[in-house]
């Protein structure tokens, strides 16, 4: 038995859900959905979850469609589109810059490591990390560059 309190926590795809509904009813164990309080294993069960989760999978759509409206409006102003970095500029760009001089990713991590810098959320270093963090100074230059011929 699979128990969810809501059923966009379980799927905010239609589809995706349909497939999890009829994978429950072949291999014989139930869904239950706290805030629907619907019995699948029935038609009108299953229909009446079908239409509440196509409406999670629309409101989905909606809330992406308008970050992508706010993210547009932001980058047309030269501001960063999502969260701001956690890290200070300097362990920024001390790894951009290490970077360019040719270091590794596996090795910018471990002398960060090794130095006791912590990473953004307090956690180890690792290439994946140092990778986000690069990208996210690209980030910034592309937009410091569009910023400045528009200006």
């Amino acid at each position: 038995m699979l128990v969810a309190a809501k059923i966009d926590q379980v799927s905010r795809s239609t589809t995706d859900f349909a497939r999890l509904l009829d994978q429950a009813e072949k291999k014989g164990w139930k869904l239950v959905v706290l805030d629907a309080d619907v019995d699948t294993t029935t038609a009108a069960g299953r229909l009446l979850v079908d239409v509440v989760s196509s409406a999670a999978s629309f409101e989905s759509r909606r809330i992406g469609e308008r970050a992508k409206s706010v993210h547009a409006v932001r980058r047309s102003q030269g501001k960063r589109a999502g969260q701001a970095p956690l890290l200070s500029d300097a362990v920024r760009l001390r790894i951009a810059g290490e970077h360019a001089e040719g270091k590794s990713l596996n090795a910018i991590a471990a002398t960060l490591n090794a130095e006791g810098v912590p990473a953004a959320k307090g956690g180890k270093w690792y290439a994946s990390t140092i990778r986000h963090v690069l990208r996210s100074v690209e980030v910034d230059e592309e937009l410091a560059k569009v910023h400045t011929v528009r200006a």
